[in-house]
């Protein structure tokens, strides 16, 4: 552990593109869009700092004045991560060399300079090596550092950004689930339990709110398989409109069901 942080080295696993989901949901967020210092956490983003750049460079479509703050409790890999940005100041890689982004030793405590708070936290694929019982002091921990009307954005991928779920907070607790999977081949949207954030993925039982979730999911997804001939997108958003009549609240709408994308009230999911 890195004097003065708190938490514990996590494997580091990092590949390119591999947190584009949860990139693309963040980038559309209103607390992001609408505050006055669009300072963004990337915590943990492993042994590399690619995911952090790609952070940064998909947030500025939608604000041009965010400023990633990369954390790392591993002090070797805030120095690979600085190697990188060297390089994206010499121009010698695809990302903007004016970037807002730096790197920096931190967990959960999240040390900022001159009293600064984030807009967003993202904490992927930190929390999976921890214990469930662990998991509400994590995420307490962090939303202290949020500013008001910030967002707490933690879950986990599998390796390559196929199959991904996130958990959204704020200090007076979680807001929502969501999920985001490739459609083209899915089999069944209940894939996505060996990737639950780590409040819940062992909750997948009979008996537990997110289980019946999952269950219903798969349930719409066979419902509606004929649809795939019109594309597996158009076969999603029938999938979802189908839970929204179920009675589950569902969150948002066809714009981001066609990414493949459904969020859900978190009450409706929370371990029981």
């Amino acid at each position: 552990m890195a004097s003065g942080a708190v938490g514990t080295v996590t494997r580091g696993t990092t590949n390119t593109n591999r947190l584009r989901r949860v990139d693309r949901w963040i980038a559309a967020l209103p607390e992001l869009r609408r505050t006055r210092d669009p300072l963004v956490v990337d915590l943990g983003y492993g042994a590399s700092g690619v995911t952090s750049l790609e952070l940064h460079q998909r947030l500025a479509r939608v604000r041009r004045d965010v400023e990633v703050v990369g954390l790392e409790i591993e002090p070797g890999r805030v120095r690979t991560a600085d190697e990188q940005l060297e390089a994206v100041r010499a121009g010698r890689t695809g990302f903007d060399p004016e970037a807002r982004i730096r790197f920096a030793l931190g967990g959960f405590e999240i040390p900022l300079p001159d009293g600064r708070r984030a807009a967003v936290v993202r904490a992927f694929n930190v929390l999976r090596q921890y214990r469930e019982v662990e998991v509400a002091a994590a995420w307490e921990r962090m939303c202290a550092r949020l500013q008001p009307g910030g967002v707490l954005v933690e879950g986990t991928c599998d390796e390559i950004g196929r199959i991904s779920s996130w958990v959204a907070l704020d200090p007076d607790g979680p807001r929502s689930l969501s999920i985001s999977l490739r459609l083209r081949d899915l089999e069944a949207p209940s894939v996505v339990a060996e990737r639950l954030p780590k409040a819940l993925i062992h909750r997948n039982v009979p008996g537990e709110r997110v289980h019946r979730f999952l269950a219903d999911l798969d349930r719409e997804w066979r419902i509606h398989s004929p649809l795939a001939a019109y594309g597996p997108s158009q076969r999603w958003i029938a999938v979802a409109q189908g839970m929204r009549d179920a009675g589950w609240p569902i969150i948002g709408g066809r714009t981001r069901w066609r990414l493949g994308e459904l969020t859900v009230a978190w009450e409706a999911v929370a371990p029981a």
